[in-house]
């Protein structure tokens, strides 16, 4: 993470490394049942695939390497693409817009329920000297005379999906294909990352509405 200065305010950001994807494969309505783009991420030796993976990968490769990362991303049209093209970081984002950032969060091992699900813990007084972090009553005794599901207990603590929404874009760099956004995003330094922008900044809404308006004239 970073900080920047806007409006005379500190704001806490991340910078993001996002892109250059490649098109892997295309999904068809009449085929699949729904359109959609599979991305491709990062790179990796073709000699360290399988064989059905490198005829997945054919028309993605480039010198010898494939993408290492392949993540689907739905449409609700048909898409302008074809296999093997290349989506830079500026086609899709500009500063101002609004995304959600989904990403496995850190895996912080086994934890109590303190530390988990922020348990008060028992008293520190009344001679309970040994409760403090202790997680109380689990459940009832004859009826139903079990543990039930879903029962907040201590356990493995963190390593699972999260997604992040409201984010905002700060900056686009096109020469580092680096996108800064507002805030922490899940998961540790160097993980793979989806980014999703959920509305356009407000330029590019003024910029359409100019648009269809010469259209109409």
């Amino acid at each position: 993470m970073s900080q920047v200065f806007a409006d005379n305010l500190r704001v806490p950001v991340t910078e993001i490394e996002a892109g250059p994807c490649t098109v892997v494969q295309i999904k068809n309505e009449k085929k699949d049942g729904y359109w959609a783009v599979q991305l491709g991420f990062g790179e990796k030796r073709i000699k360290n695939i399988t064989k059905p993976l490198q005829g997945h990968l054919r028309g993605a490769t480039k010198d010898k390497k494939a993408p290492r990362f392949l993540r689907e991303v739905r449409l609700e049209s048909e898409p302008d693409l074809k296999v093997g093209d290349q989506i830079v970081l500026a086609d899709i984002f500009t500063p101002g817009d609004t995304v959600s950032v989904t990403g496995v969060s850190k895996g912080k091992g086994f934890a109590g329920g303190v530390k988990r699900w922020s348990f008060a813990g028992g008293p520190k007084t009344h001679g309970q000297s040994d409760r403090e972090r202790a997680p109380g009553s689990i459940g009832q005794g004859t009826d139903p005379g079990r543990v039930r599901k879903g029962k907040k207990m201590a356990g493995r603590m963190g390593g699972q999906q999260k997604t992040i929404d409201n984010l905002k874009v700060v900056s686009v760099n096109p020469e580092t294909n680096t996108l800064t956004v507002s805030g922490p995003v899940p998961g540790a330094n160097g993980r793979l990352l989806v980014v999703r922008r959920t509305s356009e900044s407000k330029v590019q809404e003024g910029e359409k509405e100019q648009k269809e308006q010469k259209e109409n004239e």
